[in-house]
């Protein structure tokens, strides 16, 4: 049954998995500077040519993302469930802070509206080829935001933001993949830009190997390469990527390896015990507990067959949701 598109897609959806879409986890898009950054970004690799233009807010950071994940995972869970979505997006300010593991201080919210305006102001040219033809492109990372209701004290309340049909297009596609949750977690710019090359080169490989040069390119990092290599031997000591591990090897290759066990990396569903199939029974007497474990097996993959640190407590608490 097809559904009609509204004119808004409202953002609800509490417990949605944390999603990034694969064109820019593959190519620097995003200042790694943690101040007014104004420089025009070039980068060229394997024939793709993309420059990046700041506003005179400058250009939006790794850290302004976060707003991007936060709509393109509301999106992507939404039609994985089968409902309506629009390029334009209502969301509670508050809910977004909290999703991405911020604080919601008065100082939250006006860094979140200087993060909209840099998302607004930043203009991205690149090419790309379709139909045998090259095309080049230019768009900006949201298309417009306003801030719909305001509190009694001037904090934004509900926001409606319109992404660009570029990142629009990828969702749709679903050509994205799904973040650790602790990649909010993540203070410094660079550790993000690493775990989102990890995610998308190694994947749920065992792993994936990359000259410092190459890494220092990919990440967009303005270091010379020196510092660079200094940095990401501090990551290596440091070791607290989500699902990946860093190492050095001979002739300045970096060897990522994943963090996640064998049964996941080959697509096996996450094992639950016996005792949980019994509480389940419990959940839902009379069900096919079998069957309930194949729809949530089916649920899981939908979602990215994301790593869970408790599968039983994961599919008891899936379950308790459908029964309620």
């Amino acid at each position: 049954m097809r559904h009609p598109t509204p004119d808004f897609f409202v953002c609800d959806i509490f417990d949605a998995a944390p999603k990034d879409d694969m064109a820019s986890m593959e190519h620097p898009l995003f200042s790694l500077a943690t101040r007014p950054d104004r420089r025009i970004l070039s980068y060229e690799h394997n024939g793709t040519c993309i420059e990046v233009t700041p506003s005179v807010k400058g250009l939006a950071t790794i850290h302004d993302k976060d707003i991007l994940i936060y709509c393109i995972s509301q999106l992507m869970a939404a039609l994985n469930a089968g409902q309506a979505v629009s390029r334009t997006l209502h969301l509670r300010a508050h809910d977004l802070l909290i999703a991405v593991n911020r604080e919601t201080s008065g100082d939250a919210y006006r860094r979140l509206r200087e993060a909209f305006e840099r998302l607004a102001g930043t203009r991205i040219t690149t090419n790309f080829e379709t139909g045998g033809q090259e095309v080049t492109s230019g768009f900006g990372l949201i298309e417009s935001w306003q801030i719909v209701r305001k509190s009694r004290g001037g904090r934004m309340v509900s926001v409606a933001v319109t992404l660009s049909e570029w990142l629009f297009r990828a969702v749709l596609s679903k050509s994205v993949l799904t973040l650790s949750r602790d990649y909010f977690r993540l203070r410094k710019p660079l550790e993000r830009r690493i775990y989102e090359l990890a995610r998308k080169h190694c994947g749920r490989q065992p792993s994936w190997r990359v000259s410092i040069d190459t890494l220092c390119k990919k990440s967009g990092s303005a270091s010379p390469r020196r510092v660079f290599r200094k940095m990401i031997r501090d990551m290596i000591a440091a070791d607290h990527l989500p699902d990946y591990r860093l190492s050095e090897e001979p002739g300045d290759i970096i060897r990522v390896t994943s963090r996640i066990d064998s049964g996941q990396q080959a697509g096996a569903p996450p094992h639950l015990e016996a005792a949980t199939l019994d509480a389940a029974r419990a959940l839902a007497p009379g069900a096919d507990v079998y069957a309930l474990v194949a729809r949530w097996e089916a649920m899981w993959r939908n979602t990215g067959s994301p790593r869970l640190r408790s599968p039983d407590k994961a599919f008891l608490g899936w379950l308790a949701k459908q029964e309620g």
